[in-house]
C-alpha cells in the first residue's frame, strides 16, 4: 500500500471508523512512524500536532482502538482506519468526537447471518441443522418457510408479542436458507423493497 506522506508535510489524515457499526469515530493524523506502529502493535497510534510526538489512543484512558484494517484513498493521501473500539473514543467521554451514539444496528446481523448460512451451504458440516435443511432439498425448505409463517400468523392473532418475535425470527431464518439454496441473498429482498419505495414504482 502506497501512502503519500509528503503531500501534507509528512502527515496524512486518518479517518477512524468502527468496523462493525460503520460509524465514524474521530479524525486524527499519522506520519510514517505512527502508521508503522499502528500496523505493528494493532493499536491505533497518531502523531500529535500540538505535542509533536506519537500517541497511542487509549494509553492513558484504556480506551484503545483495536486495528481491523487500513485502506488508503484514490489519491494515496487519506487513510480509512477500521477499528474495534474498547470504550468511548472522545476524550470527553462520548462514543464519537461528534457526540453521536455508536450503536450496532440489529439489521446488520442479517448480513452476518446470510454470510454464515452461505458458509454452511459451501462446507455442509455434519451435525448442522442448516446443513440438514440443504440436504432435504428445495421442497422441504419451502415447506419450513410456510410452516414458520403460519406459526407467526397464529401468534399475531392469538399469542403474545414475544412469541410473535420468536416465530417471526424462525420464519426469516428459514427464508434465508431457502434464498441461499436458490443462489440469492436476503439483501436481494431489501433491494426489491427499495425499488418499490420509489413513488414511480408500479406493480408488475
Amino acid at each position: 500500500m502506497e501512502i503519500d506522506f509528503e503531500k501534507m508535510g509528512g502527515l496524512v489524515p486518518a479517518i477512524i471508523q468502527d468496523a462493525k457499526t460503520k460509524t465514524v469515530l474521530m479524525l486524527g493524523y499519522m506520519n510514517k512512524e505512527a502508521y508503522e506502529k499502528t500496523t505493528k502493535t494493532g493499536k491505533v497510534t497518531f502523531f500529535s500536532r500540538s505535542r509533536q510526538c506519537l500517541w497511542t489512543k487509549g494509553e492513558t484512558s484504556g480506551n484503545f482502538l483495536e486495528l481491523v484494517d487500513i485502506m488508503v484513498d484514490c489519491d494515496n493521501d487519506t487513510l480509512l482506519v477500521k477499528v474495534n473500539p474498547t470504550g468511548p473514543t472522545c476524550h470527553k467521554g462520548t462514543d464519537t468526537c461528534w457526540g453521536e451514539k455508536n450503536e450496532v444496528n440489529p439489521l446488520l446481523f442479517l448480513t452476518y447471518l446470510q454470510d454464515f448460512i452461505n458458509t454452511r451451504h459451501e462446507e455442509m458440516p455434519e451435525g448442522s441443522y442448516t446443513t440438514s435443511l440443504f440436504k432435504d432439498g428445495i421442497n422441504r425448505m419451502a415447506q419450513k418457510v410456510g410452516e414458520e409463517a403460519l406459526e407467526a400468523v397464529i401468534e399475531a392473532c392469538n399469542g403474545t408479542n414475544g412469541r410473535l418475535i420468536y416465530e417471526g425470527a424462525d420464519m426469516i431464518y428459514h427464508l434465508i436458507v431457502l434464498l441461499t439454496s436458490k443462489g440469492l441473498r436476503i439483501e436481494d429482498l431489501a433491494k426489491e423493497l427499495q425499488v418499490r419505495h420509489d413513488p414511480n414504482w408500479h406493480k408488475h
